[in-house]
């Protein structure tokens, strides 16, 4: 909703109000942004007049309060007297763009590429000229968040050229601290905290994607907020391309953030009539902590940016082809990895790289669309007839984006590639094609779709293994390739599940979510490095977006050894799928994978869209009458204490069921210890020990109890943990990286 009144704009939203007016001056200028409030309510906002002093550039001579260094903005100019950073740069030229109109538009579709939030009304559009050139500031409110972007025209008669222009720009009063999500390859998301002072604070992506390294999400928080207290400000950008953020904070106490594409090289020329269209960004706010900015973010996710037909809809339990074979497979080898993954109770089947051209290894064959009959001699129609007949659906990898020297495509055309005057760089054997190329956009466009149009596939893995094509204003129009791309297969074929890969998790945004309903969060499938990633990237992106497998153990990133059980119990809280070789299992492991799948489907609703929160000891999901509760472990200490599990937003009168998820234990973890048990000292590397573990193991009994909301919201005491004195069924005999999956349900 949004109210107009004498200049005074007022945004609401159910969960917050976002009040701005239009000065004496003819600058917007930021009143509130933060608890629901009345409109009438802007005089208590107001900046208090005259702040300038003697070294100040006034607007109107003689009028401290024509000050613009000193003023909370919406928007700023560069040259005349702000001197902190502005978010829209000519070059060779200051600009000075004032107030010109304000109007409530039904939300207006985007003209270029770019992706767009949905389910919009209607938005504020607030213009600002100087002679020569407008800017369009479009503000949409949503329930939990708002958007904003900006439109820049050239309504002169000569060129006029940007150097820099951002989404928005806005001034927050306070003392803040920045918390952003960096990393790269396998570390991606992991949490940093920086205070923001005088100095600016950057995060920025350089490499023509969103990127790894740099999330383009972060947080702006109270020093004193926590999970449930303190005010906490949530920035996300609906852009896979390279992107820049800053915050800083000036000598009056504001707190200037803003957002945008990377400026870094970049150039755009706007003829007379043209216009530069920046990406959307979304804004959010919370006065309790951590935990309600990220529902408040999810729900916004959930409901305005991922494809409406997957909107809750529930994503299959899946099994992926490339640690199981790699690129070395026949028909026959994937149908029986399908046959097993079937008895474990997966749903669909993705057959990863390898099944097109030369592609024996990742040197040749990227580009080409060719099946490879020697390996699938019926063709992915033969493949996918014997998938459904197995009761599974089918699922294909695809890296549309990259090209091989070594390929039909780049021998025809070499001219595609993105490239500019100096030699070649490689990524993976690997250049990238120039989507900015109508030609190279048809040709993946047709080539896609003949293959989704002819085999029912029902899944999709699209992939992007080169990175590092900073190339300035060519990146941008890169990125508007993609998406056209994309909207041009997907839109028409919104069942298929589309699922965006980058190496892992590099392309992890809103951008790619409006298309793609859940993203490969990383190729660390180690369960205890996920909880940084997933913990990362669950502050501002629901769980339902999250591809999540188990894999073997040890793992290929970490060498670390984990229980099967934890590496379920991590995956659980996402999209799950297995990811591991299916042949070697041991009895009892194909029982606890069985086991695994089976509670996940029962709970999966719960697991993928439940109101998650972080807890002291791991992770809450809840849909108001089923909540669970994940407890994960890292290193074991001996002689350990008594360890609560606290569960959030029950009714404190009500009586609930608590039940923990049943566990077994192999034998063989116990080795040489067994000597002491055993009537026979059994060698724990001799083969009858290896027989045993292969299948029996030692019961765990889940733990019930009947509690009242008061009680578990108050710490439930857990039963103790191994204490050294060997095997009971009263402990949680577990070892390092050790979990526990908790069912909290009204009791009857």
């Amino acid at each position: 909703m949004i109210d107009l009144q004498d200049k005074v704009f007022h945004l609401k939203g159910e969960t917050y109000s976002y009040l701005l007016r239009v000065n004496d001056f003819g600058q917007p200028e930021q009143l509130h942004f933060g608890a629901p409030v009345r409109t009438e309510d802007f005089a208590a906002f107001l900046c208090r007049p005259g702040l300038g002093w003697g070294g100040s550039v006034l607007l109107r001579k003689g009028d401290t309060a024509s000050c613009p260094d000193d003023k909370p903005l919406e928007w700023s100019d560069s040259g005349r007297g702000d001197y902190r950073e502005s978010p829209l740069e000519l070059l060779g030229s200051p600009t000075d763009l004032r107030f010109s109109c304000a109007e409530i538009v039904k939300t207006p579709a985007m003209e270029s590429p770019l992706p767009q939030s949905h389910g919009a009304e209607e938005s504020l559009k607030l213009t600002l000229s100087q002679r020569g050139l407008r800017v369009t500031l479009y503000y949409t409110p949503f329930e939990t968040a708002l958007t904003r972007r900006c439109v820049v025209e050239n309504t002169g008669d000569t060129p006029v050229t940007l150097g820099k222009c951002m989404s928005y720009m806005v001034d927050i009063p306070g003392e803040f601290v920045l918390r952003s999500f960096h990393g790269g390859w396998i570390a991606e998301a992991r949490r940093r905290d920086t205070p923001v002072g005088e100095a600016k604070v950057v995060l920025e992506s350089l490499t023509g994607a969103s990127s790894n390294r740099c999330n383009p999400g972060f947080l702006l928080y109270e020093p004193d907020a926590a999970e449930d207290a303190g005010r906490v400000y949530g920035f996300n950008l609906i852009y896979s391309g390279s992107h820049y953020a800053s915050a800083q904070r000036s000598l009056q106490g504001l707190t200037r953030v803003m957002q945008g594409v990377q400026p870094s090289n970049f150039r755009k020329t706007l003829a007379p009539g043209e216009r530069f269209e920046t990406p959307e960004a979304v804004l959010c706010c919370a006065d309790h902590g951590f935990g309600e900015l990220s529902r408040r973010m999810h729900r916004f996710v959930t409901d305005h940016i991922i494809p409406p037909y997957w909107r809750e809809r529930p994503r299959p339990v899946l099994y992926n082809s490339w640690e199981g074979c790699g690129f070395r497979f026949s028909q026959r080898s994937l149908l029986d990895l399908a046959a097993r993954a079937k008895k474990l109770g997966c749903e669909l089947f993705v057959l990863d790289d390898g099944w097109f051209g030369a592609r024996d290894n990742d040197q040749a064959g990227l580009g080409d669309y060719t099946v490879n009959r020697r390996k699938l001699p019926g063709g992915l129609e033969g493949l996918a007839a014997k998938l459904n007949e197995l009761g599974m659906d089918f699922g294909l990898w695809f890296e549309p984006e990259s090209v091989n020297p070594d390929s039909e495509l780049y021998r025809a055309h070499p001219d595609w590639v993105l490239r500019d005057e100096f030699e070649p760089v490689y990524g993976r054997n690997q250049l990238h094609l120039d989507l900015s190329r109508p030609e190279v956009r048809d040709y993946i466009v047709e080539n896609v779709t003949r293959i989704l149009d002819s085999v029912p596939i029902r899944y999709v893995k699209w992939d992007m293994n080169r990175h590092s094509i900073a190339l300035g204003a060519r990146a941008h129009e890169n990125v508007l390739g993609l998406y056209e791309v994309l909207r041009r297969i997907f839109t028409p074929r919104p069942e298929i599940l589309l699922e965006s890969c980058s190496s892992g998790g590099n392309r992890f945004d809103l951008g790619m979510l409006t298309f793609s309903p859940q993203i490969w969060c990383s190729d660390d499938t180690d369960p205890i490095e996920r909880l940084d990633i997933q913990g990362g990237l669950s502050y501002l992106y629901p769980q339902s977006t999250f591809g999540a497998h188990v894999s073997a153990a040890p793992h290929a990133q970490t060498l670390r050894n984990t229980p099967l059980a934890t590496r379920g119990n991590v995956s659980f809280f996402g999209c799950l799928g297995y990811e591991l070789d299916l042949k070697p299992l041991l009895p009892v492991e194909r029982q606890e994978i069985q086991a695994q799948i089976a509670f996940y489907k029962q709970y999966r609703q719960v697991f993928q869209f439940g109101a998650l929160r972080r807890t002291p000891t791991g992770w809450q999901v809840s849909d108001g009458k089923t909540t669970l509760c994940g407890v994960f472990h890292r290193l074991v200490h001996a002689a350990p204490g008594y360890e609560r599990l606290r569960v959030w937003g029950l009714e404190p009168e009500k009586r609930y069921r608590v039940a923990s998820l049943e566990q077994r234990i192999r034998v063989g973890q116990f080795g040489g210890l067994l000597k002491h048990v055993a009537p026979v000292n059994v060698n724990p590397n001799g083969a009858l020990l290896r027989a045993a573990d292969a299948r029996y193991t030692l019961k765990v009994p889940s733990e019930e109890r009947f509690l009242s909301g008061a009680a578990l919201m108050a710490g439930m005491v857990l039963r103790p943990l191994f204490r050294g004195t060997g095997y009971e069924e009263t402990q949680r005999t577990q070892a390092d990286f050790g979990s526990d999956i908790y069912i909290i349900e009204e009791a009857e």
